[in-house]
């Protein structure tokens, strides 16, 4: 399955046409890889600035990430809208109706893994968990603004 433009989710609250773009991924790594080329595309498309670009790049890298790595999820929903206020609001909403959410992770100085949101809470200006509406599993946002 290769990911894919869906017109289905409308959990973004963004209120400009045009201005929302979402995907669909399978749980698999190389989902990772896909999510990141396709949001750098996205914003290239709405001329975000580079340094906000990569960034938010980064974000979702690590957001879909964590949904194939730890979750059990059948797809995976990676969203991206661009909010009248200069900001944009990512989103990815995975299947996992375990309710266990994500953990708090606290990785020691040696462990190679479990960095990724302690890079989502220095680099977003806000985010946060709630449960999807769309997939029933988790729903992992960050806010970011557009210009740095």
């Amino acid at each position: 399955m290769s990911p894919h433009t869906t017109s289905t989710p409308r959990y973004l609250d963004a209120v400009r046409p045009g201005r929302i773009h979402w995907l669909e991924l399978p749980p698999h790594r190389t989902s990772v890889r896909s999510a990141r080329h396709a949001m750098r595309a996205r914003l290239d498309s709405w001329q975000v600035p580079d340094e906000a670009c990569a960034n938010a790049v980064l974000l979702v890298s690590e957001l879909v990430t964590n949904a194939v790595l730890h979750t059990f999820s059948e797809r995976i929903l990676c969203g991206v809208g661009l909010m009248p206020d200069a900001r944009f609001r990512l989103e990815v909403h995975d299947g996992d109706h375990t309710g266990r959410g994500i953990p708090d992770c606290r990785p020691g100085l040696d462990d190679e893994n479990g960095r990724g949101l302690l890079l989502v809470r220095e680099i977003a200006d806000s985010w946060g968990i709630v449960r999807s509406p769309l997939t029933g599993g988790n729903a992992v946002w960050a806010s970011l603004a557009t210009a740095l």
